[in-house]
């Protein structure tokens, strides 16, 4: 099978690859997909406790450094490994969720991902050196790094058309909210008792698993006939005709059926090759704009910005609630490629804002408008990323990757996620210290070169069925 040229796309039966379409019978079907909204949302909520869980982890090395150090006497070298391995406990995780979600199923995968994450959390409460430490935290990667994947994938296939993106950008927000919690309870409490709160998020999805059905795409896909119907009709209400929706999955699945079992060389093959781009490309431009170096370091920029960082701190939190909540309502009406593009500009203005506040600092250009300056810049900056990179790319990744590809595609984008994020917290501060405004300035770059990427490559998937998405992209 050769993949579409730009021609075949504009005048295929699938319409425009960049432009939304609706098949006549789309308020028809809406209303069928209305039909039983609760258990969707229950799905939902269930699946995102691993994005709150992912939150909570991330967060939790900040409030816990002075009383983790003190008790158990670590030097900020031991320190800052306990606190980096949870990325490298996520690339292990991101190398083998793929594998998993296609073997054992999404919820099965979201499960032990579940029992992991606990037994990091607890091996972590009852440590008594940094080795112990680690393994615990190690574990908890381990635990967010299957999750980053297995979560928005479930929800992109148990979710109507019409609310995929909302329901796909509650993965966001559930994360920013796991953040938000950690940095407030731990405040309060010591590091071993918010040790154990991290378990309660694991705890409430292993719970909601078992009443909640599977992906109906994945039960099919493994030839689980009864089942597929089952959950899919369990998913769209007691009296909904699903016979249309039942009929395109099983339509999609036949040419699957007949290709070979795929490896990884599969992914280079002509009609794979755009799609990875697509995925790979959205995730190296979504860590490589200088996101999570900001955010680990961001009261070091504060800081040397002259700001007292806790006011940096509060004013980022509300920011980031904002946007998310307004994103996830607008986002399958505005569309993914509108956002992207208009969050990558963003974030080319903030850095450029943060950078020059920098340089006018250093050249003691400027004195009282320094600070403000990086605050604009920064809040830009963030309230961009939040708006469009932070979560679409997950969001892309779910939806166009064919279901034999998934599971290898996917493994392979969220590794260049986790890798792309360790490379820059691990070079942030060396890059800060060799010249401040210059790192901004190639953040800024990296953000001119995506906005090309996003126009030139990135298809909108608004409005259509992931069938209908991959249908047109073949």
């Amino acid at each position: 099978m050769k993949m579409a040229d730009s021609q075949d796309i504009e005048i295929g039966s699938s319409g425009s690859l960049y432009q939304p379409f609706f098949h006549k019978d789309e308020k028809q079907q809406n209303s069928h997909d209305n039909g039983n909204l609760f258990m969707v949302i229950l799905c939902t909520f269930v699946a995102v406790m691993g994005s709150f869980e992912f939150g909570s982890s991330i967060g939790y090395s900040s409030p816990t450094q002075q009383g983790i150090m003190e008790e158990l006497g670590m030097s900020s070298e031991e320190y800052s490994m306990f606190g980096s391995i949870l990325t490298i406990g996520a690339m292990v995780g991101s190398i083998s969720c793929g594998r998993a979600a296609d073997l054992i199923g999404r919820k099965g995968t979201m499960k032990m991902s579940s029992i992991i994450s606990i037994a990091g959390w607890l091996i972590i409460y009852l440590s008594l050196g940094p080795l112990s430490l680690d393994v615990g935290r190690f574990l908890t990667g381990y635990g967010i790094g299957v999750n980053s994947y297995v979560v928005p994938v479930f929800i992109a296939e148990i979710t109507p058309t019409h609310l995929r993106g909302a329901l796909l950008t509650v993965h966001q927000v559930a994360i920013s909210t796991g953040l938000l919690v950690a940095y407030t309870v731990g405040a309060f409490v010591s590091w071993r008792t918010l040790a154990l709160t991290g378990m309660i998020p694991c705890a409430v999805m292993i719970l909601g698993l078992y009443f909640i059905p599977d992906s109906p795409r994945w039960l099919a896909m493994v030839g689980c006939q009864a089942e597929f119907n089952a959950a899919l009709q369990k998913l769209r209400g007691d009296t909904a005709d699903v016979s249309r929706e039942e009929a395109a999955i099983e339509e999609s699945l036949v040419t699957l059926q007949h290709l070979p079992k795929a490896t990884v060389l599969d992914l280079f093959l002509e009609r794979n090759l755009r799609l990875v781009i697509i995925g790979v490309g959205l995730m190296v431009f979504q860590q490589f704009s200088g996101y999570n170096g900001v955010v680990f370091y961001a009261n070091q920029i504060f800081t040397s910005a002259g700001v007292p960082p806790n006011v940096g701190s509060i004013l980022y939190a509300c920011l980031q609630i904002i946007v998310l909540s307004l994103g996830a309502v607008i986002i399958d009406k505005a569309g993914r490629r509108p956002l992207l593009m208009i969050s990558a500009s963003g974030m080319l203005l903030g850095s450029l804002l943060t950078g020059a506040s920098f340089g006018l600092k250093e050249h003691a250009l400027v004195s009282d408008m320094g600070p403000m300056f990086t605050i604009i810049g920064i809040m830009i900056y963030m309230g961009s990323y939040c708006l469009g990179l932070g979560g679409i790319p997950w969001i892309v990744m779910s939806e166009i990757f064919p279901l034999h590809i998934k599971g290898i595609a996917g493994s392979l984008v969220t590794l260049v996620s986790w890798g792309g994020s360790w490379v820059v917290s691990f070079t942030f501060s060396f890059l800060m210290d060799w010249n401040s405004y210059g790192t901004f300035l190639m953040f800024a770059i990296f953000c001119v070169v995506a906005i090309v990427f996003i126009w030139k490559l990135v298809p909108e998937t608004k409005g259509r069925t992931l069938e209908e998405i991959q249908a047109s992209m073949e």
